[in-house]
């Protein structure tokens, strides 16, 4: 996702470490995590908000197929005038 491999990884724990102390950083791990849950579920539901008015709007201005072949074949049948 971020490119981040094991090298990386490791001295992100170890600067956390450092920073936060060994009692502090499960907590800190925690907080974090739960924030990017959070973060997870807030983007989904606004992006599912977002989609849902437009794929109905969509589907309400989309003629359906048979509408527009009922209308073709009207159309086809009937003759212009003579006069």
């Amino acid at each position: 996702m971020f490119g981040i491999g094991v090298p990386e990884l490791i001295l992100i724990l170890i600067i956390g470490l450092v920073v936060f102390g060994p009692g502090k950083l499960p907590e800190v791990g925690r907080a974090v995590g739960k924030s990017l849950n959070e973060f997870k579920k807030a983007t989904a539901g606004l992006s599912e908000s977002i989609s849902t008015p437009v794929v109905k709007a969509e589907t309400k201005s989309e003629p359906k197929a048979a509408e527009t072949t009922v209308k073709a074949e009207t159309v086809a049948d009937k003759k212009p005038e003579v006069k």
